[in-house]
């Protein structure tokens, strides 16, 4: 693609050393860049790309795309922020690949991957074909494996890259989850949403956006980003509920659910098992029996808001139950890895998440059983959320580990003074201590008895741990089988 051609839909300030260059590729790294690349200057927290602009052009980099003026003769692209117009800039190298596809977004603090998962089978099961971006990575389908992900919602150049390759494969829908990061930094620009959801928003990532405002604030550009004709699904139990819907544009159309409140979407008459939960949806004054494989209440939330999409894609309710019935909990989502004692994996890493997570365990907890909680928090990450979280789970739980979750910078044991000063129970039967993961799990082959209820939260599907100087392999699910399954049970 020629430069010009590249570039005649961005606002740009100025052009230098302009020519009818020839544009193959899109590179923010230096150590990356390829010859025929346009080298985007990203300004990150601890490095500037115009630094490496030098680099880039050594590399064999044919324009740069930069905020100022470097000495290097290349077609220089000047744009007023490099962060925030890379999404233009890839979309339009990959030729706006969002418009050819149904493209729906889902937000909140916690659900994303779920919802993008039902969101998925909802769609398939109407006999269409949907992709799907997330945590976990991206699938052409269900039955596809995940290409790796390193980031929730991809940088620009990579997503835009992503829509593509869905394109190609001549895919309908995609089913997207969207943090508040990516919207924030403006990863997702240059992509059209038809339709978005909202689980829920409670704190997170603060270390990163300061307060809950700016954190709504953050959230709310993919609804204020809608088109006429799109639509929006929101949770109408959550607090932020009302602030989501005060935003959406004229012309798209607001889907509710809720348990709580009045919605378009509502349940009564739940029931917990450990096969699931039961109740009855109503959608619109239309009565429906549901039985969920997954269990808890954030699990029927997680229905509902599929649902609601589904049913704003204008889907049968039939076949978005049918869908909704027939799926199992995602990977590392309540996941249970051992039923004696019953050994659940959840990536609960918030205070909501873990008390939500800890309640639907409650529910399968027997009456004369503990509920055991082992769960550490991140370093290098908000740790306002740490003492919240050592509360939720003295409070919730009948014996708490606290432990490791990804120190990255920080001494494991001051993240865990943090989590402790949540925690006002002395008892050293009930709360243990344990810094390293893998012997934390190990001791709770001795506190568990048979018929407890064990949650190993925080990491969930992740296969890794970060640590001060490298990154090793870890999944609590691979350490909790270890402990607790024996051959007999290996496939439960």
């Amino acid at each position: 693609m020629k430069l010009s051609e590249l570039i005649k839909d961005i606002k740009i300030k100025d052009i230098v050393n302009n020519n009818e260059t020839e544009i193959t590729g899109i590179s923010y790294n230096s150590k990356t860049t390829q010859k025929g690349d346009i080298f985007v200057c990203l300004k990150g927290e601890n490095s500037d790309g115009h630094e490496y602009a030098k680099m880039a052009f050594e590399k064999g980099a044919s324009a740069l795309f930069c905020e100022k003026e470097l000495d290097i003769n290349l077609p220089q692209v000047i744009v007023e922020s490099t962060r925030h117009q890379i999404a233009d800039l890839a979309a339009a190298f990959y030729d706006y690949p969002s418009k050819k596809v149904n493209l729906i977004g889902v937000t909140g603090t916690n659900g994303k991957t779920t919802v993008t998962h039902l969101i998925q089978k909802i769609v398939e099961d109407a006999n269409h074909k949907c992709a799907l971006i997330g945590t976990l990575g991206y699938k052409t389908s269900s039955k596809d494996t995940y290409h790796d992900a390193k980031h929730t919602t991809p940088q620009a150049p990579e997503l835009q890259k992503t829509l593509e390759l869905i394109c190609e494969n001549n895919i309908d829908y995609v089913a997207m989850e969207v943090s508040s990061h990516a919207l924030e930094q403006n990863r997702v620009g240059g992509c059209d949403f038809n339709g978005a959801v909202f689980t829920n928003l409670t704190q997170d990532h603060l270390d990163y956006h300061i307060t809950m405002n700016n954190y709504f604030e953050a959230k709310a550009l993919l609804f204020k980003g809608l088109k006429a004709g799109g639509f929006a699904v929101i949770n109408n139990d959550d607090e932020y509920a009302q602030c989501f819907k005060s935003v959406v544009p004229n012309g798209v159309t607001v889907y509710t659910y809720g348990i709580k409140n009045d919605a378009d979407i509502t349940v009564s008459n739940i029931d917990f098992s450990i096969h699931g939960a039961k109740f009855d949806c109503s959608i619109n004054g239309l009565s429906k029996k549901v039985n969920l494989q997954m269990n808890g209440m954030f699990s029927v939330y997680n229905a509902l808001a599929a649902l609601a999409a589904g049913m704003a894609l204008g889907f049968d309710a039939d076949i978005c139950i049918k869908a909704l019935e027939e799926t199992k909990s995602v990977d590392g989502r309540f996941e249970i890895v051992s039923k004696k004692p019953l050994v659940i994996v959840d990536y609960a890493h918030t205070p909501d998440g873990l008390e939500n997570v800890l309640k639907a365990a409650r529910e399968l907890t027997p009456k004369d059983s503990n509920l055991i909680c082992m769960f550490g928090c991140g370093g290098d990450r908000d740790a306002t959320k740490r003492p919240k979280m050592g509360k939720i789970a003295d409070e919730a739980a009948d014996i708490v580990v606290v432990t490791s979750d990804n120190p990255r910078s920080e001494d494991p044991q001051l993240i865990i003074s943090d989590i402790l000063a949540g925690i006002k129970t002395v008892n050293t039967q009930k709360v243990f201590v344990e810094p390293d993961r893998r012997t934390a799990i190990s001791m709770l082959k001795d506190i568990a008895k048979e018929n407890d209820v064990v949650v190993l939260a925080g990491k969930g599907h992740e296969d890794y741990q970060i640590l001060k100087d490298k990154t090793i392999h870890f999944d609590d699910r691979e350490e909790a089988r270890k402990v607790f399954l024996t051959n007999a049970q290996v496939n439960v």
